[in-house]
């Protein structure tokens, strides 16, 4: 009984050590900040779409590739 009451107070503690660690972390409040982090956003969703699997995979062969499956 006193194993689950230190398991359970142990993962008591690691929860509210994370809240607080989520709670305490530096956020961007400025313009430039803000500006920075939504251009990096906009470049990773489009670097995603750009080299999919599919959009890799299955695009039309070029006339100077010579690749052949």
């Amino acid at each position: 009984m006193i194993e689950l009451g230190v398991m359970f107070g142990l993962m008591g503690v690691t929860a509210v050590a994370l809240i607080v660690k989520l709670l305490r972390r530096n956020r961007t409040e400025n313009v430039d900040g803000l500006l920075i982090e939504q251009t990096s956003r906009v470049q990773a969703h489009n670097d995603r779409v750009t080299y999919s699997s599919a959009a890799v995979h299955n695009s039309s062969p070029t006339v100077r590739g010579h690749y052949r499956p």
